[in-house]
Order: C-alpha cells, then structure tokens, then sequence
C-alpha cells in the first residue's frame, strides 16, 4: 500500500477557514430560518472592475480568432503585465524592480506555501503570532516542523508574540533566525509597520544572512502616506526579502484568480558546500517545472488595474471597503468594544469581551446576532482573546451587522 506523507497528520483538526464554515453550516442546518451575515474570510463581494471586465472580454474575443488564439504563455507572466506593475508599485515608489524579478500567479497564497520549494528544510523558521495560518501549516506539511504542542504551537517554529503591549509589532529576535514571515498591513490584526521599524527587520535580515518573506497583499490599503507600501522602499531590501503581491483585494480578483511574487536577482542562499545559490533563478526553474502561467484573459484584466480608468476604479473600491471599515470600527467603538485595526487594512481585530474565549465569542455572535466572524486563536495561540471581523461585504450588510451586535 501506498506510504502517505506523515507531516499532513501533525495538522490541527482542520484549518481555520473550513472550520468555521462547518460551523456555520451546522447552525444553518438546526435553524434554517437565520439570516447569517458573514464578516469571517477575506472575501471580497463588489463587483469586478468594468476596466478589467471590459479588458477580459476583448481578451476572449481574442482568443476566438485565428489570429488572436493564444495557447501557453510564459510561466513567469507575460512581458507586458510585469512591465506595468514594475513601472507602476516599485518604480514610482523609488523601488528598482525590473520586470524580470516579477513573477505572474495565481495567487500570493499559494505563491507564500511553494516559496518553501527552494529552500532548505533545515533552516530556522520565525512567524509573527496570531498569524496568517498557511505560513505555518505550509511549513508542517513540508516536514519544517516537529509535533504540535498541547497549545496548538509546533515544535521547531519560533513565535514572535503580537499583542496590546508591543502594539502588534513582532520584536527582532535576539538570536539568528533564517527565515521570517512579515505580513504589513497586517493579517490577521490590521497593524501596519513605519519605514523605521522596518528598516531595523532589513538591517537584522543583512547581519545575519536572514531572508524576509513579506506578504504584502493589502498594501492597497494603507491611507497613511507616510508608510511603506513594498519592504524595497527601505534600503538593502533587494539583498534579503523577497514580495507577495495579489490583485484579489485591491481589484476583487479572489475568483479570478492573479498575484505576483517578487525575487531580486541579488538574493542568493547558501548550498551543503556553503555555496552561493542565486535565489531566483531556483524559483525561474521551480516555476516553469511546475507553473504552465495564468491565463491570457485573467492578465490582460490585471493589466487593466494600471490604466487610468482602471487606477479610479480601483481606487473607489479600496475606498468602499475603507468606509466599511471605518463603519465597523465607530460602531464597535460605540458599544463599549476595545478595537484595532480598521485604518490602514480591511479587518478589524476586536478584543473579546466578558473574558469570552475567542471561539465562545465565536458562539456567541453566531447565535445572539447571526453574525459569523474570526476567532483569535484560529490565528495562534496569542490570537486568544480577540476576534476579527472583515470589512468585506456590501454597505447594507456591514450596517445590519454591526445594529445586531450592538443589540445583543
């Protein structure tokens, strides 16, 4: 019979998001006359871009004729969408990106688990806590960790505790650590990083030969000027981090599916023989092996992002979703609730009342309000107590929602 890879049985029950949906359903199913309003997954619900709709549509007429048919395009993405986000997020920031260190996918999701592929499993591995979850099981998965621990924690993982008291920013570590997971604006919390503070990540990145892996997927967010939008907009980032970028927040591409992933030609690692290894051409060759591309007709839409319509379309959705934010925050704020986030990110990271757990609170909304939300400790063991709430729905749904917790 058939040898299964034993690290998917170090897991946890389940992951987060299917759990809660199981939730749901089971509730659904005893009450079958509720009406749940779901501020739990990032999900976004307003309609595409017409830009990008209207660049899709060309797109597939395209493919309908003999001259426009395309068949497999490059597994790194086509040279003329790497172009516009090159000119576009990094050199208009002061950031020397050039296109060819920008890789098309299908998302910074799977792009932050596949990253794992060219790099070695004996590396020492820092994540923030609470923390997006998929850094953290797809390093169980890949046999980068030991058992779990009674307190939902891994065994060869190094936690870097966020909470109240460093205002939800991770510390350095006083010793080497070979890969960090950063995510700004923050997820699960909303917390968002100064240049300074970064700079100091950078700097303890290039002392120790340390790599930064930085998720930077709802920096379309931030309406702080004075933050930064790309780790390359400190200086020597290009030597130690590399980038996830997605179109799924910003532009709603969550089904359509296209992100990019960031690797600097300057970042190398070392082989056995303490060799330079350059990093990017590993992940050129993991991606033509194993990557056939996003499709022609999603790219020609993210192209469509960059066009002056599309900038304003773009725009106004951010500001929707803002407003939705800022909605809850007031509301909450209003009735009594501790909250953060909300300003520079789409959730907002509530602290749960009453000395609730987070999934009683869970419970609680779920029944009393009919409202489905994220519990804290889904995102580790320093997410409990405190809940998160997304700012992904329609106006109508954030105002009702935000009544019926009010009334509870």
């Amino acid at each position: 019979m058939v040898q299964v890879n034993e690290n998917y049985l170090k897991l946890k029950a389940g992951y987060l998001f299917p759990e809660i949906s199981k939730r749901v359903n089971a509730y659904i199913q005893n009450n079958s006359s509720c009406d749940i309003i779901k501020l739990g997954i990032g999900d976004v619900t307003e309609p595409l871009p017409k830009s990008c709709r209207d660049a899709m549509s060309k797109a597939l007429n395209e493919m309908g004729t003999k001259d426009g048919f395309r068949g497999y395009g490059p597994e790194q993405g086509y040279p003329w969408l790497r172009e516009k986000i090159s000119d576009n997020d990094f050199i208009s920031r002061g950031c020397q990106i050039t296109p060819e260190e920008i890789f098309v996918s299908d998302g910074s999701k799977c792009d932050s688990s596949n990253i794992l592929d060219i790099l070695g499993n004996d590396n020492s591995i820092a994540v923030t806590d609470p923390v997006y979850p998929v850094y953290v099981d797809s390093n169980v998965m890949t046999g980068r960790t030991g058992e779990s621990l009674q307190d939902g924690t891994y065994q060869g993982l190094i936690y870097l505790p966020i909470n109240e008291e460093n205002n939800f920013l991770p510390e350095i570590p006083t010793s080497k650590v070979d890969i960090i997971y950063l995510c700004f604006p923050n997820n699960p919390t909303g917390a968002t990083i100064t240049k300074v503070d970064l700079k100091k990540w950078v700097d303890y990145a290039n002392q120790n030969n340390s790599l930064i892996l930085f998720d930077a997927a709802y920096e379309a967010f931030i309406q702080d000027k004075e933050l930064p939008h790309s780790i390359y907009e400190i200086d020597g980032a290009k030597d130690c981090a590399i980038e996830f970028r997605s179109f799924s927040k910003n532009a709603g591409f969550t089904g359509v599916r296209c992100a990019y992933t960031v690797i600097p030609k300057s970042i190398s690692g070392l082989n056995s023989k303490s060799e330079e290894i350059n990093l990017w051409s590993l992940w050129n060759r993991r991606q033509s092996t194993k990557f056939n591309g996003v499709s022609y007709i999603v790219q020609r839409g993210a192209e469509a992002v960059y066009s002056s319509d599309g900038k304003k379309e773009v725009k106004d959705l951010i500001g929707f979703y803002m407003e939705n934010a800022k909605i809850m925050k007031n509301k909450l704020k209003t009735a009594g609730f501790t909250v953060y986030g909300g300003d520079n990110a789409p959730y907002i990271w509530i602290k749960v009342p009453d000395q609730m757990t987070s999934w009683d609170f869970f419970d609680y909304l779920l029944e009393k309000a009919n409202v489905v939300g994220t519990p804290g400790s889904g995102f580790g063991l320093s997410g409990e107590g405190y809940f998160r709430l997304s700012a992904f729905n329609s106006r109508e749904k954030v105002i009702d929602a935000m009544e019926r917790i009010i009334r509870i």
